[in-house]
């Protein structure tokens, strides 16, 4: 019996490219895709996917916030994040919300297929690069260099304006990438600022960046 995949990536290319691969055997079948993590959820609940496969730099809401999200509305689906990124942010951030694996994009065929298979069957993989990077920080002890901790006061969605704003997005834009109205916007950038003791952007900025939370784009020098 085949497992179920659906496909979370905003570029049709990469989606197609996996189902190339999958089409290969008999073991998946590609029971959906989405370009958003947004659109993702409500497909995974329509479709009962057994694994997804969830690109990590996925437009406004990210593949680990997608992931926290998708969980909440279906805890049996396994997640799986594949990612250009290997850096151990990224990597902790996916497993703590509850991905059950992180693959790089530029693994090789067998090495998905490996992935998927055994997070079908109820375990957990990283990537090689990845987990001996990551054993090696845990080694020296320097796991949590970047401090999350400031930011644990915010909720996820002031987490993901946050992401936003860190990124060189104005309120306007974020509003649209939300589907938020722009005072909304506004008002999560004042309470956000208020929780972090923060009085400007910039420093919003810094404190995602220390964080961790994003890296990649440079921000705006005014976002309005």
């Amino acid at each position: 019996m085949a497992f179920n995949i659906v496909l979370v990536d905003d570029h049709k290319l990469v989606r197609d490219g996996v189902k190339t691969i999958l089409e290969r055997g008999s073991e998946f079948r590609v029971v959906g895709e989405a370009e958003s993590g947004a659109d993702a959820v409500p497909l995974c609940k329509r479709t009962e996917p057994d694994v997804v496969l969830m690109d990590i730099g996925l437009p406004g809401m990210n593949g680990i916030e997608a992931t926290t999200e998708l969980l909440r509305h279906c805890p049996g689906v396994k997640v799986i994040i594949l990612s250009m990124y290997d850096d151990e942010n990224s990597v902790v951030g996916a497993i703590r919300s509850g991905a059950r694996a992180f693959v790089l994009k530029k693994a090789s065929s067998s090495e998905l297929l490996d992935a998927l298979r055994t997070v079908a069957r109820g375990g957990s993989y990283l990537s090689s690069q990845v987990s001996d990077r990551l054993l090696a920080r845990i080694q020296r002890g320097d796991l949590e260099t970047h401090d999350r901790s400031a930011l644990e006061a915010l909720s996820p969605r002031e987490l993901q304006v946050l992401r936003l704003v860190a990124e060189g997005k104005t309120s306007k834009d974020i509003a649209a990438l939300l589907d938020l109205g722009l005072q909304t916007v506004r008002s999560y950038r004042k309470t956000m600022m208020k929780k972090l003791g923060v009085n400007n952007v910039a420093g919003l900025t810094q404190l995602a960046l220390a964080a961790g939370l994003t890296h990649w784009n440079k921000p705006d020098a005014n976002p309005a």
